[in-house]
């Protein structure tokens, strides 16, 4: 035994390791600490890559955005130009068939055996009714050709039906209003009457050789 050991005894030996081997522990600990604390650290450049991605997601959704905003004004602003006289034109429509029942009212016996005055009169009503219309053609306003037509609820408006056998059933055979359209939408639909009782469109037009 040494010196100490007599001098203090086994327990205080047995002391002295006990606090040495606490002292390691701690160390280690701390040592692993470190370490961990090291590897929790984020990477630089994974931040600034995660970053980046997050941009650019941002930037192209944002340019989707101003790309779809883009086309709606653009659209908007067309609709704008082509459609803008809708109003003034459909009244207008209303000056023309007024215009047009003036002409219609006088019998042709009695313009045949008009006189100058009468005769002119009638000319300027018609040259009238042609000028407006050709007018409000020039900003896009069209006349619907219906008669003999398949009858087409999106730009007719059947008003009664006539039965006519010789004529394929659902045909337009009078037009009562003439209909109109200002660019690719109908204006005014044409108020027609149909054919019943005809034989069908599909079976008219299926040629002979191929009936069964």
């Amino acid at each position: 035994m040494t010196d100490e050991t007599k001098k203090n005894g086994p327990d205080a030996a047995t002391a002295d390791k006990a606090a040495e081997a606490v002292s390691a522990a701690f160390e280690d600990v701390a040592d692993n600490g470190a370490d961990a604390e090291i590897a929790s650290e984020p990477d630089p450049l994974e931040l600034l890559k995660a970053e980046n991605a997050e941009l650019r997601d941002r930037f192209m959704r944002l340019a989707a955005e101003m790309d779809n905003l883009r086309r709606r004004t653009e659209r908007d602003v067309k609709d704008a130009k082509s459609y803008a006289v809708s109003g003034f034109a459909r009244d207008m429509l209303a000056v023309s068939d007024n215009l047009r029942r003036a002409l219609d009212v006088i019998p042709a016996e009695t313009r045949g055996a008009a006189d100058a005055t009468l005769t002119t009169l009638l000319e300027g009503v018609e040259m009238t009714e042609r000028a407006m219309l050709s007018a409000l053609d020039r900003h896009g306003v069209k006349k619907i050709d219906a008669e003999g037509q398949k009858f087409d609820p999106n730009f007719h408006q059947a008003m009664f039906e006539i039965p006519n056998p010789a004529v394929p059933n659902n045909t337009v055979v009078q037009v009562v209003q003439a209909g109109f359209t200002i660019g690719d939408r109908v204006l005014r639909p044409a108020m027609v009457g149909v054919a019943k009782g005809g034989p069908k469109l599909e079976a008219a037009a299926e040629p002979a050789g191929e009936k069964k």
